[in-house]
């Protein structure tokens, strides 16, 4: 089984923004930028024939001559990066930062046995074949970005200026949004996820935190001026879209500030949340785990992270607890 399709919107000027056909973990939105004298990508997908499919749609857009030589990496989590594969000679950019988020996450081919070799029977095994089973990295070799920096970077395509911006620590270590001005359009990575009643979308999930610095990087995205907002995840915003995706971080940061308040245990404030169901078109409300306890650790004055297959655990644990509730008759 695999995912195939995607859909191709063309934002003007010479950019475009790769949508998948569907929502879910690892589905991410992909951008090129195109000038008769090259162009690049920002982010890439999951894997190896997602990002051919991606790879096939820019060709049919280049001009005659020109291929696609850069990179801008918005952060390190496989679903933006270990795509870049099918680009063997691009260079890759991205923060120096993103290098922790790097050595936290499995390789392509760590994940792929985890994935393979988990018992179904398990939660985690279930979950992680049914969300990551789809995807195939079993010959992805690590990619590593080739070019770092620091603060601000200024790229220029032909006639476009490409304004790429690293960020604080909000949904990983080594955040960066890219502006294009004469588009008048951000992508953001995942410091944004979407949702429409068109589309609906999925819960964010976050990694580092603290949510203050989500939101910030959400105002940062606005103070561009950019009309037009490509998310990680989900359809394509206007500003008004962010302002209300800034509203559900803002609830989430107030309802694990009060449970921790309480001294109510991270996993049982994700679980309190989900109940609340103030945010039922979303889907993998499991994913809370990750988000409240990202902002458990930066209320605690923590700075570790648990390991990815403890955190995952948690959440198909989590997503089990959900998932049977519904089928006794409660919500989703």
């Amino acid at each position: 089984m695999s995912i195939t399709g995607g859909d191709v919107v063309d934002l003007g000027a010479g950019l475009y923004a790769w949508l998948p056909p569907k929502r879910g973990w690892g589905l991410a939105n992909c951008g090129l930028l195109v000038s008769p004298q090259g162009a690049l990508w920002i982010d890439t997908p999951y894997d190896p024939l997602l990002a051919g499919q991606f790879l096939a749609e820019s060709e049919k857009r280049l001009p005659d001559g020109v291929t696609i030589d850069r990179i801008v990496v918005t952060h390190a989590n496989g679903d933006h990066f270990w795509g870049a594969g099918v680009l063997p000679g691009a260079e890759i950019i991205a923060t120096r930062e993103a290098r922790e988020h790097i050595h936290y996450d499995p390789t392509p081919q760590q994940q792929h046995m985890l994935v393979t070799n988990s018992d179904p029977a398990t939660p985690l095994g279930a979950y992680l074949g049914r969300h990551f089973g789809v995807f195939d990295w079993s010959s992805t070799e690590p990619v590593r970005p080739t070019t770092y920096f620091t603060g601000e970077l200024e790229l220029t395509l032909g006639e476009f200026t490409v304004q790429v911006s690293s960020l604080p620590p909000a949904h990983t270590s080594g955040d960066l949004i890219v502006h294009l001005p004469a588009q008048r359009t951000v992508f953001s990575g995942d410091v944004i996820f979407s949702s429409s009643a068109d589309h609906p979308g999925d819960h964010p999930v976050h990694w580092a935190g603290p949510l203050d610095n989500v939101i910030a990087a959400c105002e940062r995205v606005l103070a561009t001026g950019a009309e037009v907002i490509v998310p990680g995840h989900g359809p394509v915003l206007d500003r008004a879209g962010v302002r209300e995706h800034i509203g559900y971080l803002s609830y989430v940061r107030e309802r694990a500030h009060a449970f921790h308040t309480e001294g109510v245990p991270a996993p049982e404030a994700a679980r309190r949340v989900i109940r609340e169901h103030r945010y039922p078109a979303l889907g993998l409300p499991e994913r809370l785990v990750v988000t409240i306890g990202s902002e458990y650790r930066h209320l605690d004055g923590r700075d570790d992270m648990p390991g990815v297959l403890q955190v995952m655990s948690e959440v198909a644990a989590v997503a089990h607890e959900v998932e049977s509730a519904v089928a006794d008759g409660g919500p989703a």
